[in-house]
């Protein structure tokens, strides 16, 4: 018996090496292939967006976006500051407890899981709510922001590996625009004075679709 397991302890253990190494570039392969955004899946980000729109509209969003502009950014609020606060911290809940941060909560909640992240960003890129503490504190400079922000049309990201959740998940930003007054004229140019981003589990959005059979 002995002699038994010293001839099949060495197998095991090469056995064991070669799953582990094929388990871990089954998964670098999982993060280095890029999934492809087929035309059933598109359509169903287009009608999430069209759905999201409502979101920028609604009047609490609105109003914090409009008031955060008349402040302007955190004075000597740098991005290595940002990055040392932490989670939960009163700077970082006051940016979660708003009316606006708790509309979004509810929407993610209706979503059932299909909505892992959202943030806005008033006009110079700051944030003026989120659900979750955002790993930038300014977005101002990258196309997520500046898109939506310069055209006032919808941005959509490629699908990103996330480590933590071993899922793929993708980001649209939406532009806000202030509300209409009755005054203004309905076929006017509205510009935008701010930007709605949104994460979406990408992975459960492809199943979701599969399952639809669209």
């Amino acid at each position: 018996m002995k002699r038994l397991w010293t001839v099949f302890l060495p197998a095991l253990l090469v056995c064991g090496g070669v799953f582990a190494l094929t388990s871990a570039l089954s998964r670098t392969e999982a993060r280095a292939e890029t999934p492809k955004i087929d035309p059933a899946v598109q359509a169903a980000i287009d009608a999430f967006v069209k759905d999201a729109s409502k979101w920028a509209e609604d009047p609490a969003l609105v109003n914090e976006v409009q008031d955060q502009n008349k402040k302007g950014p955190i004075p000597e609020m740098t991005e290595a500051k940002w990055k040392e606060q932490k989670r939960r911290t009163p700077l970082i809940d006051g940016f979660q407890n708003t009316a606006a941060a708790k509309m979004l909560a509810q929407r993610q909640k209706d979503s059932n899981e299909l909505v892992c992240e959202a943030f806005v960003s008033a006009a110079q890129g700051e944030k003026v709510c989120f659900l979750e503490k955002t790993s930038s504190y300014i977005h101002k400079g990258k196309s997520k922001f500046d898109a939506p922000f310069t055209t006032g049309k919808p941005w959509q990201g490629e699908p990103t590996f996330d480590e933590s959740t071993q899922t793929h998940s993708l980001q649209v930003s939406l532009p806000i625009f202030p509300a209409r007054k009755e005054s203004d004229d309905p076929k006017a140019e509205r510009k935008p004075i701010g930007v709605l981003t949104i994460g979406l589990n990408f992975t459960l959005l492809q199943e979701n679709v599969k399952k639809s059979g669209k």
